[in-house]
């Protein structure tokens, strides 16, 4: 079965499941899921959305991942980034594994989509669809470009983690009520009647 989306880290082959090719400011970054820290409900949740029509038809993983429910409730892409499932890695130590006998590094993915749509690959990171009424729940632009470093391959403090954290769940919460506004337009939630209940008490 090919699968889009699905990868792992070369330098020790550990699973991973790439929600942002690019970044924002970053062409050479992706943001991916560490699927050996899920716990197993989450993990299940995952991996039912990968292999959804959503999930296969989606750009970037992420616009599936926003309209995806754990089995507790929690939004998906809400849950793992503020949790730390979410990290930002180097495209170059990301190999792409479609299917067993088929590998391509990330870098080398991003290249060939980017050749393919005439543009470079910083333009990769933005959204090429327009805004409409339903826009896709979250774009990449969504994600705070990352924090400044003096090199590429420098570490970011906990300090670093934990700002890019608490920026990403404040966009995020943004984006929930901007669609959970939407939501009510379309069908306006039913409220349960207490009518009932007052009798029963009585």
């Amino acid at each position: 079965m090919s699968l889009k989306h699905v990868g792992r880290i070369k330098k020790n082959q550990r699973k991973v499941i790439v929600a942002y090719r690019t970044v924002p400011g970053d062409a050479h970054s992706a943001v991916v899921v560490t699927t050996e820290n899920l716990m197993a409900e989450e993990h299940d949740a995952l991996m039912k959305t990968i292999e959804s029509d959503a999930g296969q038809s989606a750009n970037e993983f992420a616009e599936a991942m926003a309209r995806a429910t754990l089995p507790d409730g929690r939004n998906m892409l809400a849950a793992f980034h503020t949790t730390g499932k979410m990290i930002k890695v180097e495209t170059k130590t990301v190999e792409m594994q479609p299917d067993q006998q088929t590998t391509i590094d990330l870098d080398e993915l991003n290249k060939m989509i980017a050749e393919q749509k005439g543009v470079s690959i910083d333009d990769l990171a933005i959204t090429d669809e327009p805004r409409t009424n339903t826009p896709p729940a979250v774009t990449v632009t969504d994600i705070p470009p990352p924090a400044s470093t003096t090199s590429a391959d420098a570490v970011l403090t906990d300090e670093d983690l934990a700002a890019q954290y608490r920026s990403q769940a404040d966009s995020l919460f943004k984006e929930a009520k901007r669609l959970r506004g939407q939501a009510e337009e379309l069908v306006p939630t039913k409220k349960k009647a207490k009518s009932s209940e007052s009798v029963a008490a009585a």
